[in-house]
């Protein structure tokens, strides 16, 4: 008893003199006193007490607001009316000192020993004295993307470990270079860069991926500022296309891919069948509007495209079309009054610090050696592919899509965006609440309308964005990913997902198609790129997400995974292949990666495995 009593004492000593030793600045160092508030725009304002503006029988709502935050992170602003004598201030549960704030002042408070990740709670009470006319007013920023590292962010770092071997491996047997980033609750815990001459800072064309981070955002932010309701006709917009034109058509229709547009149309080829949709040597192609991407190019395709024959009765199909992100491209413009690349770095890259990320990126400060080449042989397929002012030197810098590169100047819709993984994973962190710091882009309304599935039957569609549902796009998003996750692919060979149920981007780009194409020329993974794993995209998110959140080591797992992943690349080895075509060299790389890996972990079940693969591969 002695002993216990003795214990007891020393410990009530030492937090006597630890209170002691804490003083009423150090107390407040993170409470501020400021002149005035940052002219922002507020994720949440709050003007206590009765917040709502009324009261009724829902009185708890009255003193608690809820704002989207990350841990660790931070800042909130109070406004105190002359008036107010004392009040209780709770951030999730945690009694923030008021004592030594002054009726009549401004501050800024950090509450990032307090904040959690997703939804936090504030709560003003027992202001006093009590009347409606004192007040106490709140202003929450946005939260933003900090420089974080992989140690508590819930990844497992084996798993990244296995990615960046298998991107490695296939690097080294002639796969072109990759770029990954990772954000995990508001932090960039990730960033990393394979092949010759790439960082992490080189730009890749985005390809398709630029339909929801260009167009996509445009759309959101001018629906959201009430600028455009995307239920109006798109014959409203364009008057002067004809009120009769395809009258049926709204923009909702465009941004479903519900328009009855066909897939692609060749504007930029003089001798297309419109027919056919198809370049045909003997064919004229009435709505050619040239090659050389100008202003007037630009106007002749918008009227081009008035006049290309629809495929199927508008809302009748979903067929994926990049005509429709091509005219939804001179829709921003039109009522935004200034083109889509001026429009995007006034009110996204710039606001966001965006430094890597452009169209054009050749006429906005960046060199080709900035840039990760795109195709060898311009876009001529190894000389598969021709037409009138085709390309033929490695695209580097220039938009490797020959639509938005001939006829609409390298700024489209559909593709023309230029990133590094870093700065498109940011970006894309904005569709978590809408809004980056003390901007806001969305409203949280227009995001869940955007990223909701069309309907039962195309649940792998929102409103031009791409949808997981129900194991719908699991071959990019991995089978971990939630219904509700969202992104989109591009045909360069890239992909930016984004996952709100376990606050998570993965931008992952490659470019998988800067490569030999293999003979004969079939229209099908013509070029060698593709047949490495590195090219499927939906390995990274499907290896990233194992044991996420687990303090299980999964080393043993992700080397069953491999040994499957070494088996199933055989299968993939066509007929006749001979030891140097791409699918043998990518069996053997995911081969050695298991020896090498079973070797490290001494799992003899799987060194035998490896042997049995290699002799079945070498034959």
């Amino acid at each position: 008893m002695f002993f216990f009593a003795k214990f007891r004492r020393n410990i009530i000593i030492l937090f006597l003199l630890f209170l002691s030793c804490i003083t009423p600045s150090q107390a407040l160092e993170k409470i501020n006193q400021i002149d005035f508030l940052p002219s922002a725009q507020w994720q949440k304002t709050a003007n206590f007490p009765n917040w709502l503006g009324r009261v009724d029988d829902t009185l708890a709502l009255n003193s608690m607001v809820s704002f989207h935050f990350w841990h660790s992170q931070g800042k909130i602003y109070i406004k105190i009316s002359d008036r107010v004598k004392k009040f209780n201030f709770y951030v999730n549960n945690s009694r923030i000192d008021t004592s030594k704030l002054n009726a009549g002042k401004i501050y800024a408070i950090d509450i990032s020993d307090y904040a959690i990740d997703g939804i936090n709670t504030l709560q003003i009470s027992n202001i006093e004295p009590s009347n409606e006319k004192n007040s106490v007013s709140v202003f929450i920023p946005y939260p933003v993307v900090l420089n974080g590292t992989l140690e508590n962010s819930g990844i497992r770092p084996e798993t990244l470990s296995l990615i960046s071997d298998i991107i490695n491996s296939d690097v080294e047997n002639g796969f072109p270079s990759a770029q990954l980033a990772v954000i995990r609750n508001g932090r960039l815990v990730y960033s990393n860069s394979w092949g010759k001459n790439i960082n992490t800072n080189t730009l890749y064309d985005l390809a398709s991926v630029t339909k929801v981070f260009s167009v996509n955002y445009a759309v959101q932010k001018l629906v959201t500022d009430k600028k455009l309701d995307i239920d109006t006709k798109i014959s409203d917009i364009f008057s002067s296309l004809g009120r009769d034109w395809k009258s049926s058509i709204t923009v909702r229709d465009v941004l479903y891919h519900r328009a009855g547009f066909p897939p692609e149309f060749h504007y930029h080829d003089k001798n297309y069948d419109i027919s056919k949709l198809k370049h045909d040597s003997k064919a004229v192609n009435p709505l050619y509007t040239g090659i050389d991407g100008s202003d007037e190019t630009r106007s002749k395709t918008l009227k081009a495209i008035s006049k290309t024959p629809l495929i199927y009765k508008p809302k009748t199909k979903l067929i994926y079309s990049d005509v429709d992100y091509m005219l939804l491209c001179f829709i921003v413009e039109k009522i935004a009054g200034k083109r889509l690349d001026v429009y995007m770095n006034e009110n996204f890259f710039r606001p966001l610090s965006l430094k890597r990320i452009s169209f054009n990126p050749l006429k906005n400060n960046f060199s080709r050696e900035d840039c990760a080449p795109t195709e060898i042989y311009g876009n001529t397929r190894d000389g598969n592919m021709t037409f009138n002012g085709i390309r033929t030197y490695t695209l580097q810098g220039e938009v490797h899509d020959y639509k938005a590169y001939h006829s609409m100047g390298g700024v489209s819709g559909h593709a023309g965006l230029f990133s590094n993984a870093e700065d498109i994973a940011r970006l894309a962190s904005v569709m978590f609440n809408g809004g980056y710091g003390e901007h806001k882009f969305f409203s949280k309304n227009v995001i869940d309308t955007f990223t909701s599935p069309q309907n039962n039957e195309t649940s792998d569609y929102g409103t031009g964005w791409w949808r997981e549902g129900e194991d719908k796009r699991m071959w990019y998003f991995g089978t971990q990913s939630s219904s509700f996750t969202f992104g989109h692919q591009g045909w360069t060979g890239t992909l930016v997902m984004i996952d709100p149920s376990r606050n998570l981007v993965i931008a992952y780009l490659t470019n998988k198609i800067n490569s030999p194409v293999v003979k004969p020329y079939t229209g099908k993974k013509i070029f060698s790129g593709n047949w490495f794993t590195s090219s499927t995209l939906g390995f990274v998110p499907q290896i990233l997400s194992i044991g996420m959140d687990s303090d299980k080591n999964v080393s043993e797992q992700l080397t069953a995974l491999l040994a499957d992943m070494a088996e199933d690349s055989i299968k993939l080895i066509p007929k006749g292949a001979g030891k140097n075509h791409p699918s043998v060299l990518n069996a053997k790389s995911k081969i050695n990666l298991l020896m090498k890996k079973a070797q490290e972990l001494k799992l003899n079940e799987y060194i035998s495995e490896a042997e049995k693969l290699n002799r079945m591969v070498t034959r």
